[in-house]
């Protein structure tokens, strides 16, 4: 299938966020609260005239969705841009195209396309900082064969979806990351 009819398949913003049963509260608290920052609006603002659009793979449980989603939203309405959303077990076909380093289905994955269909830049799972942070949180975890791992992995995984609600320094990594990238791809 096309990244057309990928998209026409997609659900609207609104639908999705209706949808949501895990993490509504948190993606909506984030949504209010981050603005882009000034440095960075005329750039997304003179992205609008290339008539971008965006599909999102995503899920409601995801905390790394949870973040990105609403900050992904936020630069979608500056640049004009339309985003449509995927749930990504229920597109397997689409997220194996897309996968993190060649073998995790790791999202949320966002897969901007042209009037046309062609894809033009894509962003995802996570910003460099966000990334690396986990990476070293998972250095203190006990080995899996630990009998105490699954308890301490679940308890990484709370503190961790925390620091994604409350750290605006890693907010702004997010804006940060996608706004780098766009300028890499499309200058």
């Amino acid at each position: 299938m096309d990244l057309n009819r990928w998209f026409d398949k997609g659900m609207t913003g609104q639908a999705y966020i209706d949808g949501m049963e895990v993490n509504r509260e948190s993606l909506l608290t984030i949504y209010e609260s981050f603005q882009i920052r000034e440095k960075n609006q005329p750039y997304f603002e003179g992205l609008a005239n290339r008539r971008l659009r965006g599909i999102v793979l995503t899920a409601d449980w995801c905390g790394d969705a949870m973040l990105c989603v609403p900050i992904l939203m936020r630069i979608a309405e500056a640049a004009g841009m339309e985003l449509r959303y995927l749930i990504r077990d229920d597109n397997l076909e689409l997220m194996d195209r897309y996968l993190t380093n060649g073998k995790s289905r790791s999202i949320p994955i966002f897969i901007f396309i042209d009037d046309k269909g062609n894809e033009q830049m894509v962003w995802g799972p996570r910003a460099p900082v966000v990334q690396a942070a986990i990476d070293e949180l998972r250095t203190r975890l006990p080995s899996e064969d630990s009998p105490d791992f699954k308890e301490k992995q679940k308890e990484l995984y709370r503190d961790f979806k925390r620091h994604l609600l409350e750290n605006r320094g890693w907010w702004q990594a997010v804006e940060q990351s996608v706004t780098e990238r766009f300028q890499e791809r499309l200058g």
